[in-house]
């Protein structure tokens, strides 16, 4: 589950990315959330 938004939310950062439609920061705060994301999916796999 975590995983599959990590994932969404990375494909967001990178269209936005892509297409230079950032609003503000808002694009970078998806990338932040993915990384963090998968950070926790990594460490309760521990």
């Amino acid at each position: 589950m975590l995983w599959t938004i990590a994932v969404i939310l990375v494909i967001l950062w990178l269209l936005g990315f892509v297409s230079s439609y950032t609003m503000g920061g808002f694009i970078h705060i998806l990338l932040v959330i993915a990384i963090v994301v998968v950070l926790v999916r990594v460490i309760q796999g521990r």
